[in-house]
């Protein structure tokens, strides 16, 4: 696949509740604010910038907290929803705007429908990449998560140990990266008859399920490089302590429960991504959930790293969106 113009990207450090947030932009026009999911960085939009700032917008990706070049704050609930959001609003205004269109993929999905749940006046429209909006609310996810999988650990759970996972993980970071790409690739993804990635045999490791010197099409050695390299720098603890503040979001976000969303939105969610799967309650009831909502669309044969798996898919997808914002 061919790899897209970097040339014309600028990167830079704002200021934000986190301390620092990189950004990485590219074009002139309305704010386009890309938000990444784990485990990734903003060169998870490396195809969507040219393409986006091609079709005249100013569109910035960034690192969110605890990732690359950003900051990386100690606590464990310096990760939390409202955190996240604040950041958001601080790149908007930093970036000396009054409003933008947040996109988000994976964890950077939910972040982007709470930015514009919870300020709908920064966040004037939103797309949501292959996690599927859902109100906050219901039972406490830990209690959901731990009754998940019977003999085996739900990687959610999995994840909730500060500690845990890195000494998994941190290793071999290049190696891990590759497994978790593989495993949620439409391309490499283990088939039915194979055990699930996201469960853990109790006293197992993740890695044990992923598939083993197998790279999914969309992923270059030097994409590998580029991910494997920030996060052998930075450690994994302020990536997974996003999985580590869900019971707290669930209570300080209880004002919120079974909220809608207001503005323009857009889903795009991968056909054999389990987010879409497991989760296709909530993409029904979007009617509901998302009175504005403008398209939603299902991939055929797309896995969970959507944006990566199919570039040129996506970017007609968002830019179409877009422009009707703007014609609207």
């Amino acid at each position: 696949m061919p790899q897209p113009p970097t040339t014309d990207l600028t990167h830079r450090p704002v200021s934000s509740p986190a301390g620092r947030i990189h950004v990485v932009e590219q074009g002139t026009g309305p704010l386009v604010l890309l938000v990444h999911g784990f485990p990734e960085s903003w060169y998870s939009w490396r195809h969507q910038l040219p393409a986006l700032a091609a079709a005249g917008y100013r569109v910035a990706a960034v690192d969110v907290r605890g990732y690359g070049r950003s900051s990386r704050p100690g606590a464990v609930d310096a990760y939390r929803m409202r955190e996240l959001v604040a950041d958001n609003v601080a790149v908007v205004e930093a970036l000396g705007e009054e409003s933008a269109v947040v996109i988000g993929h994976d964890w950077g999905s939910p972040i982007a429908a709470n930015s514009a749940l919870l300020r709908p006046d920064v966040f004037r429209a939103v797309g949501m990449l292959s996690v599927p909006y859902s109100p906050s609310g219901g039972p406490r996810p830990s209690e959901v998560f731990a009754g998940m999988g019977g003999e085996e650990e739900f990687y959610v759970s999995y994840f909730q140990e500060p500690g845990r996972a890195e000494a998994e993980i941190e290793p071999d970071v290049r190696g891990w990266l590759a497994g978790i790409y593989a495993a949620l690739s439409g391309d490499t993804m283990p088939g039915p008859d194979l055990p699930d990635p996201h469960f853990i045999t109790r006293g197992a490791t993740m890695r044990e399920r992923f598939p083993a010197d197998r790279l999914p099409a969309w992923l270059s050695e030097q994409d590998l490089d580029a991910y494997a390299g920030e996060f052998e720098r930075t450690g994994l603890s302020g990536a997974l302590n996003r999985y580590r503040n869900m019971d707290r979001d669930w209570e300080e976000l209880a004002e919120f429960n079974g909220a809608p969303i207001t503005q323009p939105s857009l889903f795009i969610g991968g056909a054999l991504d389990a987010s879409t799967t497991w989760m296709g309650d909530a993409i029904k009831a979007y009617p509901t959930t998302l009175p504005g909502l403008v398209g939603s669309h299902i991939l055929d044969g797309c896995g969970h790293w959507i944006q990566q798996e199919r570039p040129e898919e996506i970017n007609r997808l968002l830019v179409d969106w877009l422009n009707s914002l703007s014609a609207s």
